[in-house]
């Protein structure tokens, strides 16, 4: 019922001679009945019905189990009932009350639905969130490891350093004592030296008086008595014997000594030529080590010559007359002027290629249908389907588009999921959901078709690789990084945001401090390609363009050619280093990395050893793998060189 106003009653048992006003809208009350309608309705006694659906509503509460963990549904559905009776009871309202009702029961529904999807999500975040917590503990605990281990590598020099202080102290004092005892021996026989001298004075002395004597005798032998001179010369005698036993003595002990002078003159002469020795010898060490490794690089040079020694023959017997590629502009679509510049610039393989490419064009644009590949396990899934299949005759732009839409958005779903997928799956599901079921297989294999047949396309050849599993889809993110790279620190350098920057601040050798001068001339030399021999000002934001086909400018287009030539080089140099070896384990990988690239990490080389095995860590330490094998893998995914080569170090 309504009130005199127009408005709902809190009961709905008014008076008799009430009625409903009209062209009043619902829940507006004016200001100045408010106050009235309060005092009416405390006046006006509660419905009996409403007082039974109360006490409906209480009984049903009161029975319910509100420990449960859906206490809140059972809760509502008192409620629902309640509702439910009081819409059956006002027939006249019971479509409006109904659809209102039902509204309300579609969006809890619907709420219902998203936070049952939003669970999962909610249990992945979780296991993710512990994962990572997990790993960080991880790497706390091994950084709390490896400070303990510094630490005791602390201690142990520190005790070192000690011990080496006080074996200096110690040999000081030795030399100390040494210098010493060198100064009392040079003291002991500088004595005894002037005392030869002294006592070789004597003895001449003892000698003159001895003969004075004699003399004096000779005259006085007359006068003197024959015993007395007997017995005088028999002393003489002893005296002679005795000095002339010293003097021989002396002669024993002091024949071998050298002068002070003399012996300091050869102990300077010994430490330079102790030092002199020392020098050649490091000499001779750095001219043996040059040495071994000239003989490594001329045994690559000769392996390198033998190998092209042997492709010069293979060729010179396979070769033949060059053909008249002019020939070709009568039939390529275009004409000649066409056919010059899709020739400039290309060799004869490049050029049969671009050939096939334009018969392959005509023919698959006259192709109406395609015939299905079956249902089979070897036949891949975004290919499987029995019967003909139409062909959506798709243009070269349409296929780039649709490729780099299809990285778009797989790159978005990983990003959201934090989960790498499988390209062939997410490929099918991409064209089932843009084009349905029934036609997602005319647009996949309309799609397979172009890229096999447009293998010059960067864009169609990279995908169709990674597509059918010839390369890894690491080659074309690592790619993309490092173009990425390329573009942040070219914008870097161009600090006034003209887009434009001269040969010498390029900053190539920033990026890629790797590569060798030719490359980098190389690289020079293609961001210049529009350029006059006067002209220095390169647009660098131009080399970054492509066209509506997906082809890059020449710039990008080599850093593409380099990275996979260098790439094949340093595999080439772990195949080098593997010698003779059919088979290898990990630790041989590991150690042919280390040599040929001293500057891997071993996050770095736990990931190629990775992609060599394709198998888990505990099971790749106990298997062996073919070396051909190995190079394959690493050959499809994403590897290059870490550091500078020994080689260009030394």
């Amino acid at each position: 019922q309504l009130s005199a106003r127009g408005h709902w009653s809190t009961w709905p048992a008014f008076t008799s001679g009430q009625t409903v006003l009209q062209h009043h809208k619902p829940c507006c009350v004016p200001k100045e009945r408010k106050s009235s309608n309060k005092q009416a309705l405390l006046t006006i006694p509660k419905p009996r019905y409403l007082e039974q659906l109360e006490s409906y509503l209480r009984k049903e509460l009161q029975s319910l189990d509100l420990t449960k963990k859906n206490s809140q549904e059972l809760k509502l559905q008192p409620y629902r009932e309640i509702f439910e009776f009081f819409i059956d009871t006002f027939k006249t309202y019971k479509p409006l009350l109904s659809a209102i009702k039902n509204e309300y029961e579609v969006t809890l529904a619907h709420q219902k639905e998203i936070i049952r999807a939003l669970e999962p999500l909610k249990a992945m975040v979780t296991t993710v969130s512990e994962e990572y917590t997990q790993q960080i503990l991880a790497l706390q605990e091994k950084e709390r490891v490896e400070i303990n281990m510094l630490k005791q590598e602390k201690q142990h020099l520190l005790k070192f350093i000690d011990n080496m202080k006080e074996e200096k102290s110690s040999l000081e004092i030795q030399v100390e004592n040494l210098q010493k005892g060198l100064t009392e021996e040079y003291l002991r026989y500088l004595n005894e030296y002037h005392a030869r001298k002294l006592l070789l004075a004597n003895l001449n002395e003892m000698h003159n008086e001895r003969l004075g004597l004699t003399l004096r005798q000779v005259q006085d032998v007359k006068s003197e008595d024959v015993v007395k001179l007997t017995l005088a010369l028999k002393i003489a005698r002893q005296d002679l014997t005795k000095a002339q036993v010293e003097l021989n003595t002396m002669i024993a002990d002091y024949g071998d000594v050298v002068p002070r002078r003399d012996f300091e003159s050869l102990e300077k002469k010994y430490s330079d030529l102790l030092q002199e020795m020392k020098t050649w010898q490091k000499d001779f060490d750095q001219l043996h080590k040059e040495y071994d490794m000239l003989l490594e690089i001329h045994k690559e040079t000769a392996e390198e010559r033998d190998n092209v020694f042997i492709e010069l023959q293979q060729v010179q017997r396979s070769c033949t007359p060059r053909p008249n590629w002019a020939k070709c502009s009568d039939v390529i679509p275009g004409g000649p002027d066409r056919w010059s510049s899709l020739a400039e610039g290309k060799s004869s393989d490049q050029l049969v290629d671009m050939l096939l490419e334009e018969i392959g064009t005509g023919v698959l644009k006259e192709r109406d249908v395609f015939p299905g590949l079956g249902k089979g396990d070897d036949v891949p899934v975004y290919l499987r389907y029995e019967g003909e299949v139409k062909n959506k005759k798709l243009s070269k732009k349409d296929v780039v588009t649709i490729l780099k839409d299809v990285w778009r958005e797989k790159i978005a779903l990983e990003q959201q999921v934090w989960k790498r997928s499988s390209l062939p799956e997410f490929f099918l599901s991409y064209l089932q959901k843009k084009h349905g079921d029934a036609a997602a297989m005319e647009w996949s294999y309309t799609i397979y078709e172009n890229m096999r047949l447009y293998q010059s396309n960067h864009v169609m050849s990279l995908f169709y690789d990674i597509l059918t599993g010839k390369v890894g889809e690491e080659q074309y993110h690592g790619q993309n990084q490092l173009i990425s790279n390329l573009q942040k620190e070219l914008a870097a350098w161009d600090s006034s945001n003209t887009g434009s920057l001269t040969s010498e601040h390029m900053a190539l050798r920033e990026v890629f401090p790797l590569k060798r001068n030719d490359s980098i001339q190389e690289l020079v030399d293609a961001s210049r390609y529009k350029l006059d021999s006067t002209e220095d000002l390169i647009n660098y934001k131009s080399l970054f363009n492509e066209d509506e086909e997906g082809n890059a400018e020449p710039f990008i287009a080599k850093i593409r050619n380099q990275y996979v030539s260098e790439k094949q080089e340093y595999l080439r140099e772990l195949k080098s280093k593997l010698g003779d070896l059919i088979e290898a384990n990990a630790d041989d990988l590991k150690t042919a990395f280390s040599t040929i690239d001293p500057h891997i990490d071993d996050q770095t080389l736990e990931v190629y050893i990775g992609l060599a095995y394709q198998v888990g860590k505990e099971q790749r330490d106990q298997d062996v793998l073919p070396v051909e094998t190995a190079l394959e893998r690493l050959l499809a995914g994403d590897v290059r060189r870490v550091g500078p080569s020994p080689k260009e170090e030394s």
